[in-house]
């Protein structure tokens, strides 16, 4: 029979056994305080369903004070904050494809004459369409605003009723996914997510499993280098990063129809160089974690991160500052302006520069931190 007694003291030797078991694996115990709060902060102050203060451009070929009014009024809403004010159509239609702003504004030149003229005025919008969430908040908001800010210039009553004579146009143009198909969106996101949560833990665990396992003496016993191990480690889930890029690609086009406007020998190279960023990620976890559940733990404290500030699941510039600059030390957020702007975009290599960069300092970086652990671990 089993017994069911209880001993306090039997119990209390167990506890406290616990207890100090607890305290001597201190990624553990890191990862019981430190997920919790992370998921608060991110969740309670970072994401924000309906973003703001988002990056705009301006063509303003009137400069009259209606144009200034309804700027005015567009700043005052909170959704549209003014980063350029570029002197030609052509500048600004570099900015949008670039992804510098999320949306083009153009006041053409007759717009004060055809308000006192009492015409219907236009104003051009042009919008940066491949995240629906982030632009149909401020696109939703911008009739009413603009509408507002010409009643009030011209002296008349800004009550809702006035707003109805029809005394403004806007007229939007959705760039890129006109038809605000999340999956457009998404899909090409989940090639950067999928990815990333794959190799990253394959990467720490490989390594980590021959220190469990008690095989690194027979690792370091061969005559190789440092560098020599950690290129023969990663090399192979190159290759698995490879099968995985063509299967969601496949299913990109032939289950969800995402067009692909650009380069795919550019989109090749680009995750190549992702890839390598996030590899070498994983061997720099390796080197601290002493088991594979260690491993796997500060693998999901990277990814939690990473995926809630990276703009995947939430809009980037809907973000407040402190949380963008954390995403941009992330290989993920650069990866997907790079797969989104090629994709959607037909970015060519000038117009993600600056992301495939980024990838190429993660690389040097990961690469230098974790060869100079290793060298501390053999020590």
């Amino acid at each position: 029979m089993i017994d069911l007694s209880v001993s306090r003291s039997r119990l209390w030797a167990v506890l406290v056994k616990e207890f100090i078991q607890m305290r001597r694996d201190r990624i553990t115990f890191a990862m019981m305080l430190g997920v919790p709060i992370m998921q608060l902060l991110l969740f309670g102050f970072a994401i924000n369903s309906d973003p703001k203060g988002l990056p705009t451009a301006i063509v303003d070929m009137d400069g009259g004070h209606y144009a200034r009014a309804v700027t005015t009024a567009m700043e005052t809403s909170g959704y549209f904050r003014f980063t350029d004010r570029p002197a030609t159509l052509a500048e600004g239609e570099h900015l949008i494809a670039s992804g510098e702003v999320l949306f083009l504004v153009t006041i053409p030149a007759d717009l004060g004459a055809r308000v006192d003229r009492g015409d219907e005025p236009q104003i051009l919008v042009d919008a940066d369409a491949t995240d629906p969430a982030a632009a149909s908040g401020a696109l939703g908001a911008l009739g009413t605003v603009a509408q507002r800010a010409l009643t009030r210039e011209k002296g008349e009553a800004a009550e809702v009723e006035a707003l109805q004579k029809k005394q403004l146009s806007i007229v939007v143009h959705r760039r890129y996914n006109p038809e605000g198909v999340s999956q457009y969106n998404i899909v090409p996101g989940l090639l950067g997510v999928i990815l990333q949560m794959t190799m990253v833990m394959m990467t720490a665990m490989g390594l980590t499993r021959e220190t469990e396992r008690g095989t690194m003496e027979n690792l370091l016993a061969m005559p190789a280098t440092p560098v020599e191990i950690m290129l023969g480690k990663i090399l192979p889930f190159l290759g698995v990063g490879a099968v995985q890029v063509v299967v969601v690609l496949v299913a990109a086009k032939v289950l969800f129809a995402v067009p692909f406007v650009g380069s795919l020998t550019l989109l090749m190279a680009s995750v190549l160089t992702f890839v390598l960023s996030l590899v070498l990620m994983g061997y720099f976890i390796s080197t601290f974690a002493r088991t594979q559940m260690q491993a796997m733990q500060l693998t999901f404290f990277f990814f939690l991160p990473s995926l809630m500030l990276s703009g995947f699941m939430f809009p980037f510039d809907g973000m407040p500052g402190w949380a963008r600059t954390i995403g941009e030390c992330f290989p993920l957020t650069h990866f997907l302006r790079i797969v989104r702007a090629v994709m959607l975009k037909g970015a060519d290599l000038q117009a993600i520069a600056w992301e495939w960069s980024m990838l190429a300092v993660f690389i040097g970086l990961y690469a230098a931190i974790a060869l100079t652990r290793f060298r501390q671990t053999l020590d």
